[in-house]
């Protein structure tokens, strides 16, 4: 079983899957075209699964590594290998797959084969991502992840699709540009794409933050961070429900995911020289953007803020520099995974009925949906950090990392558990409780097998991580306790000029 090239397996069953899935060809063949979407994503999340199984938590390096040559001439290998940080993200890509597949049986009835093949192919290139330690092939897997996407949220979108399509695209394709600079300098200066050599090169102060802000202009744009943000509320908002919980639940963490993997260990002290402007951006994504999803009209568009809002607790995590923050942001990039995910998917559920996202068209939903009510409510309680939830555990964790740096950083984070409360709970009164005033809504029939499946095993790790957080923090301990040591070391040259932390 070891000799497995189990990550390779991970991001090649699903595109291979999403290959056949294409190969049903039109409409008339959509059931077949459903059910071999259904078998590729479960076989591909089978694949994942032994790299928990056999995972050694005791070794905070790289496990599972794969190499082959591939472009010999530019020293630019096939490198694969997983750590504690990656392994989880990747268990929640092909889980998510599943679940986008099921989300996606009945409702879409255009073009099935190629819905379900973008999402199957973009989730072997996600994979793809957390798991090269090649600079190019990396770069590869990140740039080919746009083009499912892209097609996905402009053919299955909204009316407003072409608009959101063209601005994400945009946005995450000029700031993968200077990376792809900072990566070919640092070819230059290493003659390697290997991330190994990367992080052992000596840099003085003022390279390193040129290389961090070309990195966090990839990044920034990805997670998204305040203010270059506003393309995710736009994207959410015309695309398919498949497409917003791919977005929310495994894209956005890309960003956050490539912070600790390039930024942060190649450029450690340009990443403490910079901890106080990205803590105030993180700072500002908590606070200012809950405050701008309380006035939002639009369900999609208030739980994209939240989203963002959320991300913002997962970069402060980061740059608190300590374990406590650190292993909180993991947990809360995988928690917000689940939840996220589970909020949109509710959100499908009523636009499937209604097709209406607007807060003000619903109302007394609980009267007629009570079973749908019931998980609807345990993920918005769960998104404002209800103890017990996975949304507390990451939150809570963040904050007492943040304590020990400053108290000010845990205070400001902490208001988020009152506005995230405050717009949930305002989205919840008014969509599910109250008076039924529209007579759509009285027509409306409680969850099918199929929802209540999807929601349910959501509902399930929701709350089972937020009891015995433990499998993700074990996980993770040993690759957190490394990687702090690695950032708490100089690369500035001796005999440079260096500023004390």
């Amino acid at each position: 079983m070891m000799d497995l090239p189990i990550l390779s397996l991970a991001i090649w069953v699903p595109i291979l899957a999403g290959i056949l899935v294409l190969f049903t060809g039109g409409d008339k063949n959509a059931s077949a075209a459903r059910w071999i979407a259904l078998a590729g994503s479960l076989i591909a999340f089978a694949v994942t699964i032994p790299l928990y199984t056999q995972f050694n938590f005791a070794d905070g390096g790289f496990q599972f590594q794969e190499g082959l040559n591939w472009i010999p001439a530019f020293n630019i290998h096939y490198h694969l290998g997983a750590d504690g940080i990656s392994v989880p993200l990747i268990l929640l890509t092909s889980f998510t797959t599943v679940l986008v597949v099921i989300a996606g049986w009945e409702v879409i009835e255009k073009r099935v084969a190629q819905y379900m093949a973008a999402f199957l192919i973009m989730s072997g290139l996600m994979i793809g991502v957390f798991s090269a330690l090649d600079a190019i092939l990396y770069y590869v897997f990140w740039e080919a992840m746009l083009i499912p996407m892209f097609l996905v949220i402009g053919i299955w979108g909204g009316p407003n699709r072409v608009y959101a399509t063209i601005k994400f695209f945009l946005y995450t394709l000029l700031g993968s540009l200077l990376m792809l600079v900072a990566f070919i300098y640092l070819y230059h200066q290493t003659n390697s794409f290997e991330l190994v050599d990367y992080y052992a090169l000596p840099m003085t102060l003022d390279v390193q933050i040129l290389i961090f802000f070309a990195f966090f202009a990839a990044f920034a744009v990805k997670i998204p961070m305040w203010p270059v943000h506003t393309w995710l509320p736009d994207a959410h908002v015309e695309a398919p429900t498949g497409g917003s919980v791919v977005l929310a639940a495994i894209a956005l963490k890309l960003g956050g995911y490539s912070f600790l993997r390039f930024a942060m260990p190649i450029a450690p002290d340009a990443s403490h020289y910079l901890s106080g402007f990205m803590i105030t951006l993180s700072l500002i994504a908590v606070v200012y953007i809950a405050l701008v999803a309380l006035v939002q009209q639009d369900m999609k568009k208030l739980i994209a803020y939240s989203s963002i809002s959320h991300m913002g607790f997962v970069t402060l995590g980061f740059f608190i520099f300590n374990s406590l923050g650190l292993e909180g942001a993991i947990v809360q990039m995988i928690s917000h995974g689940f939840i996220s995910g589970a909020m949109f998917l509710s959100v499908g559920v009523l636009y499937d009925r209604v097709h209406s996202r607007e807060i003000a068209d619903y109302g007394g939903v609980v009267n007629v949906m009570p079973k749908f009510t019931a998980l609807a409510v345990l993920f918005a309680m769960a998104n404002s950090g209800l103890p017990g939830t996975s949304g507390f555990v990451g939150e809570f964790m963040v904050i007492l990392g943040a304590m020990q740096e400053n108290f000010w950083y845990a205070f400001l984070a902490s208001t988020t558990l009152i506005f995230g409360a405050a717009y949930t709970l305002w989205m919840v009164k008014r969509v599910y409780f109250g008076e039924m005033t529209h007579k759509h809504v009285k027509a409306l029939t409680d969850i099918n097998k199929r929802e209540l499946l999807m929601l349910s095993v959501l509902a399930i790790l929701v709350i089972g991580f937020g009891v015995y957080p433990q499998p993700i923090t074990e996980m993770t301990h040993a690759t957190v306790e490394q990687f702090l040591g690695h950032m708490s070391q100089t690369k500035i040259p001796t005999g440079e000029i260096s500023i004390g932390f």
